[in-house]
Parts: structure tokens; C-alpha cells; sequence
């Protein structure tokens, strides 16, 4: 397994997960912005300036299943208390591998700095690009440990006509070859979810991120639209050398 997160990241992008040992592994921060937790299967990574020691012991006083310790309320509420920042909600983190030649739909890029929700997005995000097409919007930039994101958003009235996939889909074609796509999902937005999925993003695990304060108006990635089509391919693991 990497030494840093951004290491743990590409590995997993490439499914190559750290060992199903139970264990919780604590790396650098890294950078002032990003602290959090991603909980793969049967392995934890807590991303933190704060001593290891602490999240160790914190974690072994819970009475809960070890397995579910990271992402427990109280483990959260005393990582949040102990870092002062706060917090939106645990997502699934899910990843595609970047496609190539150019996206299926007739993106228009907006260049206003200071649009809304180009603004929301760069309090979680650097680099920050945003298209938009009738009824929907795709904002692209560099998020956690410098992994390409992509959230998207659609109108009300432009839901369950599959606008949601083709967007999320148009975003592999926007990143470097090679490069993969990260995306967070609410858990209990099972219409995102399936709008990814059907995009070609596997699950990868869950993520709690924990937002310095000013920072959690952003609504992060995902959908809010259209039960996608069963999954189809396209979403497998980059073709990373071992």
C-alpha cells in the first residue's frame, strides 16, 4: 500500500485496495485543506495532521465493531471536536478511468469566476472548470490529495431523461488520459448512484471528508437526477503497470 494518500488513491483507482486485515492505517494530511476518512473493505485510512497515536486510541475505546469504527457517529463527533472543522455527510466514493476523444454532448464552458456554483466548488477544489448544457451543469477541478472530481447538476424539470449520466460520462472525456475521475455520492441518493454507475464509476468505499469551516455549503459530487440504466462497462480499473 502507498505511503501517502494520494499513493492510496492511484493504487485503488488501479483496484488494487489495501489488505482486508481490519486495520486502520493514518497518513499525512495532505494539505491544510483536506482531513477525512476513507473506509475501504476492511481497511480504514483516517488523512490527519493529528497524532496517530490519538485516532488509534479513540478508535479502541468505541464498543462497535472494529470493521465500522471509523465511520462510527461517535468516532466522527470527536475527530470533528478535536479538528474544529465540521462535516455534510458520508459519501460513496466512487472512481472511473478517463476516456478518450471528445464528450457525446455539446458542452458550453462558463467562464464567469465568481458564478455560484463555481465559487461553492473552489472551497473544496483547485483549478475549478464548469459547462453547462440545457438543464444541467458538470464542474470539473482538483479535490482531495490533487484527484480529478467531478460533481454535476440538473434543473427540476430536466430529471429522469438520463441527462445525469451523459454528463457524468462526458466528464471522463474532459480529464488527461490516463488520469482517473473521482466522484462522491450521498449514500442514500440511490438516483445518483445508479446516474454513476450506469456513467461507468465503480464503487471504491466510503468517504467522510471533514470541511474547515466556511467550506460546507459546497454540496460536493453526485447527481440529484435519473435512475441510470444498468451498468454497461466502461468503468473498469486504469491499466496501471504492478
Amino acid at each position: 500500500m502507498g505511503q501517502t494518500l494520494a499513493e492510496i488513491l492511484d493504487e485503488a483507482a488501479c483496484g488494487r485496495f489495501p489488505e482486508t486485515d481490519g486495520g486502520t492505517t493514518v497518513v499525512a494530511a495532505p494539505n491544510g485543506r483536506d482531513t477525512g476518512v476513507i473506509a475501504f473493505t476492511a481497511h480504514s485510512v483516517v488523512f490527519t495532521d493529528e497524532e496517530p497515536e490519538w485516532v488509534h486510541a479513540t478508535l479502541a475505546a468505541l464498543e462497535c465493531d472494529a470493521l465500522a469504527a471509523t465511520m462510527h457517529p461517535r468516532f466522527l463527533t470527536a475527530f470533528l471536536d478535536r479538528t474544529g472543522r465540521v462535516t455534510d455527510t458520508i459519501d460513496l466514493l466512487t472512481v472511473a478511468s478517463s476516456l478518450p476523444g471528445e464528450p457525446g454532448l455539446e458542452l458550453r464552458e462558463v467562464t464567469d469566476p465568481v458564478h455560484p456554483r463555481v465559487m461553492s466548488a473552489r472551497r473544496r477544489r483547485d483549478g475549478v472548470r464548469m459547462w453547462e448544457v440545457d438543464g444541467g451543469v458538470l464542474v470539473l477541478g482538483r479535490g482531495v490529495a490533487g484527484r480529478w472530481e467531478v460533481a454535476v447538476e440538473l434543473d427540476e424539470d430536466a430529471r429522469h431523461r438520463g441527462l445525469g449520466r451523459a454528463l457524468a460520462t462526458a466528464a471522463r472525456h474532459l480529464v488527461p488520459p490516463g488520469e482517473p475521475l473521482w466522484s462522491q455520492q450521498a449514500a442514500g441518493n440511490a438516483r445518483s448512484i445508479r446516474a454513476f454507475r450506469a456513467a461507468g464509476f465503480l464503487p471504491v468505499g466510503s468517504e467522510a471528508l471533514l470541511l474547515g469551516r466556511g467550506r460546507a455549503q459546497d454540496a460536493g459530487g453526485g447527481v440529484t437526477a435519473l435512475p441510470g440504466r444498468p451498468y454497461g462497462g466502461g468503468g473498469l480499473p486504469l491499466p496501471c503497470s504492478s
